[in-house]
């Protein structure tokens, strides 16, 4: 693709943002555009999800971006976040626009907390069946699919603990995540209390005031910016036979994610890579059982092998994937995926505080259970 990610931009992560949410989206797009070299006067397009409070003319009038010739937004929560990147990609591409801003911004902790149960959502007519049997949150819902994962392949309550004791231990190192300098061991992750068996609570992402924000252009004008691109080598969305948010009941084996199979193969035609050819793993982990299916969907380890491919090390920052070295959505914060995407760029400039020394290719996902999507970014164009 003819396009690359040329600034990135954050508020604080925090619990209680004490700011609008619109001041947050302003922050960070701020932020991102003074990392690019860039002016408001240089954006003509904006991209968000259908999930975020803030408009897109409320936040170009913030910033005082003069015009806009696209905007666009991504349904489906966390499942949105790569695909804002790949809708930049293709206005940039098309000439739609020549410079795209990706946001998002919300007070989830302090505001509107998407992990609690939500009355209104029982009405839905797929809701209806599951709502009265108490799968009424996004926790509840992932239990279920976790049990009968660990049914069919033998995974443990441990093996899951084993993706957030990573994650800890990669956010410890991170000045700016939230549990910096607050690792956690296997045993503490047995020892939290449970959320919906067999979830415990350090199984679940944190809840996180915060902003986010992503600047695209064309990989011609990306050579004349600051900052290395990280290239777009491909960005795919995908949505899989009777898919539903966060796990689907209508489905025959619910031990699957079939939509992340339909990213992964996706990434690996429009890039040229497979796979063995990933160097770093930047991997959405609302919930740790939904990363060991990714691991599988993915193609880097076989159906029910993930909790072996896990054991022998293989995502330590030493490993052959290391995967979330910023500390992902359990210990840097949970922006919906969009932080992740930060950290893949920091990777392919070199500059993250956790750097992996060979980053040639790094993969992101968005969105598990929900219809998703993934980007595959790099060095070169």
């Amino acid at each position: 693709m003819n396009a690359a990610i040329v600034g990135i931009g954050a508020t604080d992560f925090s619990k209680d943002s004490g700011r609008s949410e619109l001041q947050l989206a302003a922050e960070a797009v701020r932020a991102a555009l003074e990392d690019a070299d860039l002016q408001p006067s240089d954006v003509d397009g904006l991209v968000s999800f259908t999930m975020d409070t803030n408009a897109e003319i409320a936040v170009a009038r913030e910033l005082g971006v003069p015009e806009l010739t696209f905007f666009s937004r991504v349904h489906y929560g966390g499942g949105a976040a790569c695909a804002t990147v790949q809708q930049a990609a293709m206005a940039v591409e098309t000439g739609a626009a020549k410079v795209v801003v990706c946001y998002r911004a919300f007070n989830e902790r302090s505001g509107h907390r998407f992990g609690q149960v939500q009355t209104a959502a029982a009405a839905n007519i797929d809701n209806s069946w599951s709502y009265p049997m108490g799968l009424g949150t996004p926790a509840a819902m992932v239990a279920m699919f976790a049990r009968r994962y660990m049914h069919e392949y033998g995974a443990t309550s441990e093996d899951f603990g084993r993706i957030a004791v990573i994650d800890r231990k990669h956010a410890a190192t991170n000045p700016h995540a939230w549990f910096h300098d607050r690792p956690i061991t296997l045993d503490d992750h047995q020892s939290s209390r449970w959320i919906a068996e067999p979830l415990r609570l350090l199984d679940c992402c944190q809840e996180s005031d915060g902003g986010v924000a992503l600047v695209v252009t064309s990989a011609e004008r990306a050579r004349d910016l600051p900052n290395k691109p990280a290239h777009v080598k491909a960005a795919t969305q995908g949505s899989g036979v009777d898919q539903f948010t966060m796990t689907s009941y209508y489905r025959d084996d619910l031990t699957r994610l079939p939509e992340m199979g339909v990213v992964a193969r996706g990434l690996w035609e429009k890039s040229g890579i497979g796979p063995s050819d990933v160097d770093v793993a930047v991997l959405y982990d609302h919930f740790t059982p939904f990363v060991l299916v990714q691991l599988e969907e993915l193609g880097f380890c076989g159906r029910g092998e993930a909790k072996d491919f896990i054991r022998s090390g293989a995502l330590e920052l030493d490993g052959t994937l290391p995967l979330n070295p910023h500390g992902g959505q359990l210990g840097e914060a949970y922006l919906h995926g969009m932080n992740g995407i930060a950290e893949g760029v920091r990777q392919v400039r070199g500059t993250a505080v956790n750097q992996v020394s060979k980053t040639d290719h790094v993969l992101v996902t968005a969105g598990t259970g929900v219809p998703t999507s993934g980007l595959i970014l790099g060095k070169e164009a």
